[in-house]
């Protein structure tokens, strides 16, 4: 189940200018990145309304709900209220926290928070933006020029060997350290299809055919639209890899895939679906 996955809720992204913060409604507030949460064994908690002063309740931005449950973003720096602290958001990746769907509220917050933080000023003639009134926007009062939030498109890729029946496995040279696909993301005037040959290309020096796309995921940690797709190599099928990216690119059988640790992730449930059937079950 990815992190996305969190049915029968569901969240609802549509904006509302004119809300009226309530007590019970939840409070994202960041500081460099950091979230401030609270845990209780394997539970997550983050501040609601009531736990600030009048003149912050000011300062709330509406986000977004998840069936009633509204969520609120606060821009202003507070001192954190009694129980709660800034903490990495990797937190939430280090083990399975519920309810889920705040999991994912707090991705998604992310990647808000950083837009808001990012689009002060106006791109185009220097003036400080504006909410805009009606929409999610940031607007600039002097040139009106106007701003949405950023989304990227980048693919997640199973590179096959019918075959040999194996999937290339990778590992970032920094950062993440688990197993992973080839990725990358979508440059200016290339299709998602021509992304994945390219960057399989230039990751692993493979060239690939039959390019089937799976599914998306949106990842709110980085303001990615993730699109899911599987491969087939064609011609010479020994990896050349990138070695400035990666540290490890193999050709892996479906009983060898270690898989992530969490299910959170797209790339994580195309490694399972390839360790429970196989070539077979990227073609189905």
């Amino acid at each position: 189940m990815m992190i996305q996955d969190i049915a029968p809720r569901k969240l609802y992204n549509h904006f509302v200018p004119d809300y009226t913060p309530k007590e019970g409604d939840h409070v994202f507030s960041f500081k460099d990145g950091d979230l401030l949460m609270s845990f209780t064994e394997d539970k997550v908690c983050f501040p609601t309304v009531a736990d600030y002063p009048s003149d912050a309740v000011k300062e709330l931005v509406y986000l977004f709900s998840v069936d009633e449950e509204v969520f609120l973003l606060l821009r202003k720096e507070v001192a954190p209220p009694e129980g709660f602290s800034y903490q990495k958001l990797k937190v939430l990746r280090d083990k399975y926290f519920l309810p889920k769907e705040y999991v994912f509220a707090a991705f998604t917050a992310y990647q808000l928070n950083d837009w808001y933080s990012v689009t002060r000023f106006c791109g185009k003639c220097g003036s400080p933006n504006e909410d805009d009134k009606l929409e999610r926007a940031r607007t600039c009062p002097h040139c009106g020029n106007k701003i949405y939030p950023r989304i990227n498109p980048a693919v997640i890729i199973g590179v096959t060997d019918k075959s040999t029946n194996k999937i290339v496995l990778t590992k970032y040279r920094t950062g993440f350290g688990h197993n992973a696909l080839v990725a990358g993301f979508t440059e200016i005037g290339e299709t998602l299809e021509e992304t994945v040959a390219r960057e399989v290309m230039e990751e692993v020096g493979l060239t690939v055919t039959n390019i089937r796309y799976y599914k998306s995921q949106p990842w709110g940690i980085a303001s990615d639209i993730l699109a899911g797709f599987f491969c087939d190599v064609t011609g010479d099928s020994q990896i050349k890899m990138d070695e400035s990216e990666l540290k490890y690119a193999e050709w892996v059988s479906p009983e060898d895939i270690v898989l992530q640790p969490l299910e959170y992730s797209m790339t994580n449930e195309m490694m399972k679906l390839f360790k429970d059937k196989g070539y077979k079950g990227t073609v189905e």
